[in-house]
C-alpha cells in the first residue's frame, strides 16, 4: 500500500491563498510520485483524518502565522505523527527575525545593522526622539518589516526619516514588534536548501528583479511585476558564497528537510536577510524554479522528504 500523505494548506494567515496554491502543487507532485494524497485545511476533521489513517505523513504547506511559527508543528508532535519540515522549537526561533538574525550572525554570516522596536516603546517613548536615534544609528535608506511575518507583508522601504513612523505603523499592523534595518543595496537572491539524505545542500540561486525596486507583496504576486533569473547572474565565487551562507543559516537555525534563504549580494558578498521554513511551491515560486535549473525533479525531491519523514 502506498504511503498516505496529508498536505496541510490554507489556514487563516494573510497568506492563505498562496498557501492553498502551494498545497495543490505539492499534492499534485506527490500524487505523480505514487503517494496517496489528501489535501486538508486546518480544521477539526484533520485530527480525525490523521487518526483514521495508518501512520500518515504530514506535509505542511502553511505560510505565515501558525504555519511557520511552530504552532501547528507542536500539535503534530503532540499527536506523534511524522511530518516534513523543521521542528516546532526551531520554527519558532527562525520565524521571529529578532531572534533569528543574532543566531546567524554568531555563526559568522553578515547581516544588516538593525534596531528591534516593540510597539509599546514606539508609543510610549515618542516618535521624534526615536526617529532621530534610529537615523543616527542606521542612516538612510531604511527597510522596515514586522519581526514575525512572511511574503513581505507590512514591509516597506523608507527614504526619508519623516516617513519612518508611517512605515512602523504599517509593520505593527502585522505584529507587535518591528525590525528597522539598513537598506542593503545589491542583488537580491533566494537560495533553496534541501536535505535529501546526505546533509543540507544549496540549489542554484534565483535572482529577483522587481520592477519597482522593492520585492514587496505586490512584486511577489502580481504577474509581470518581477523578473526571475536562474541561475542568478553572479560570478562563480559569489554564487558559492551565497550557497555556503544558505547552508550555514539552515544549520545554525537548526532547520530540517528544506528551507529558503533570502540574501542580498553586496559587492560580491552575501548579506543574510532571513530564512523560510515553508517556502512557496506555486507555479511561479522560486524553489521549483531553482530545482528545475538543477535538473532536479520537484516530485522526486518532495517524495524523498516524505520517505525520510516516515521513518523518523
Amino acid at each position: 500500500m502506498a504511503q498516505h500523505v496529508i498536505v496541510v494548506a490554507g489556514g487563516l494567515s494573510h497568506e492563505r491563498q498562496i498557501s492553498l496554491e502551494s498545497g495543490h502543487r505539492v499534492a499534485r507532485e506527490l500524487s505523480q510520485a505514487g503517494f496517496e494524497v489528501t489535501l486538508s485545511d486546518i480544521q477539526p476533521s484533520l485530527l480525525d483524518l490523521i487518526d483514521k489513517l495508518d501512520r500518515p505523513v504530514i506535509f505542511p504547506m502553511l505560510h505565515g502565522g501558525a504555519g511557520e511559527d511552530g504552532a501547528v508543528h507542536e500539535v503534530f508532535e503532540l499527536i506523534g505523527v511524522p511530518y516534513v519540515g523543521t521542528t516546532a522549537v526551531a520554527c519558532r526561533a527562525s520565524y521571529d527575525k529578532a531572534l533569528a538574525i543574532p543566531v546567524v550572525a554568531r555563526a559568522g554570516l553578515t547581516v544588516p545593522k538593525r534596531v528591534i522596536l516593540p510597539h509599546d516603546m514606539f508609543r510610549d517613548l515618542g516618535a521624534p526622539t526615536l526617529m532621530r536615534l534610529i537615523e543616527d544609528r542606521l542612516g538612510l535608506p531604511l527597510f522596515v518589516k514586522p519581526s514575525a511575518s512572511g511574503s513581505a507583508l507590512g514591509a516597506s522601504r523608507v527614504d526619508r526619516i519623516e516617513d519612518l513612523p508611517t512605515a512602523l505603523v504599517n509593520a505593527y499592523s502585522y505584529g507587535r514588534v518591528a525590525v528597522v534595518e539598513e537598506f542593503i543595496e545589491g542583488t537580491e537572491i533566494a537560495v533553496p536548501v534541501f536535505d535529501l539524505g546526505d546533509g543540507p545542500i544549496a540549489f542554484p540561486p534565483v535572482e529577483i528583479r522587481p520592477a519597482s525596486g522593492v520585492y514587496d507583496f505586490e512584486a511577489r504576486y502580481t504577474a509581470g511585476a518581477t523578473t526571475y533569473v536562474c541561475p542568478a547572474a553572479l560570478d562563480y565565487d559569489s554564487v558559492a558564497a551565497c550557497q555556503a551562507a544558505a547552508v550555514e543559516a539552515h544549520k545554525s537555525l537548526r532547520l530540517r528537510d528544506l528551507s529558503r534563504a533570502d540574501i542580498i549580494v553586496r559587492d560580491g558578498q552575501p548579506v543574510f536577510i532571513e530564512s523560510s521554513v515553508a517556502p512557496g511551491m506555486t507555479e511561479t515560486s522560486l524553489v521549483p524554479l531553482s530545482l528545475a535549473t538543477a535538473d532536479e525533479s520537484l516530485a522526486d525531491a518532495l517524495a524523498t522528504l516524505v520517505r525520510r519523514a516516515a521513518v523518523r
